[in-house]
């Protein structure tokens, strides 16, 4: 599948346009309206909760943004919704409530969490939640075998790898060393088949992500894009980038 032209049509905000001394938290409503208000496309980040539903929140675990501890897979959607946030009064949103609150208005760069074991009821729900969503909507994960889930279940959604330069066990646990090895200068490209690849900045420039835009011509996001000297690195190797902490 060919990734569409919207893709990279405008600069993508990383969990919504967030800013937290405004009290706007990532991955929260007002984050998303706040993107929708600038016109840019949202890149969200969805987990597996205990009962098979999936939350629009970056982190695995309770504790960094919001109160409590624990795992979100260990939790139910609808107790996960009632855990209290730290900077704001808003509650943690389903893909399905998400979607609901965009409207097709912007568009959905949905990266799928993994816990590198092959399960895919996540991208499975996620197929659910998007089956009557009429937006414009891609997929992407950094575990190749999810954006193959994504290909099979979702085939008519774009879907993307998201890649960074290096893969060391401390900072991916979840992953085998063979996982690694294979997601190291996207070795897995034949077997996962991306639309368009989602890399580091700072990992530019790359043979990898060039081979991919260059010859595979799959369009090139990189992230996250914070400071000046990173969006002139992300103007001269990437096709559109996705920001954080300003408003381009």
């Amino acid at each position: 599948m060919r990734a569409p032209e919207w893709l990279t049509a405008r600069p993508v905000a990383h969990r919504g346009l967030h800013d937290a001394a405004r009290g706007i938290i990532e991955n929260m409503p007002a984050a998303a309206q706040a993107a929708v208000a600038g016109n840019f496309a949202i890149e969200c980040d969805i987990q597996l909760s205990a009962d098979g539903e999936a939350m629009v929140h970056h982190d695995g675990v309770l504790g960094r943004l919001n109160e409590g501890s624990g795992r979100l897979r260990d939790k139910r959607a609808a107790d996960l919704k009632a855990v209290p946030f730290k900077a704001t009064s808003e509650r943690m949103m389903t893909l399905t409530e998400l979607c609901e609150l965009v409207s097709g208005r912007v568009p959905l760069l949905i990266e799928v969490k993994s816990q590198f074991d092959g399960d895919r009821k996540l991208v499975k729900r996620m197929a659910e939640a998007l089956s009557s969503y009429q937006g414009p909507a891609v997929g992407m994960s950094f575990d190749p075998d999810q954006v193959v889930a994504l290909r099979e279940l979702m085939p008519s959604r774009p879907r993307g790898i998201v890649a960074e330069r290096h893969y060391t066990a401390n900072d991916w646990p979840e992953a085998s060393s063979a996982q690694r090895q294979e997601m190291t200068h996207l070795r897995h490209f034949l077997r996962s088949r991306p639309d368009f690849v989602a890399y580091h900045v700072d990992g530019l420039p790359s043979l990898a992500p060039w081979l991919a835009r260059n010859v595979f011509r799959c369009p090139l996001l990189t992230w996250t894009v914070r400071t000046p000297a990173q969006r002139a690195r992300a103007a001269r190797h990437a096709d559109q980038m996705i920001f954080e902490g300003f408003v381009p």
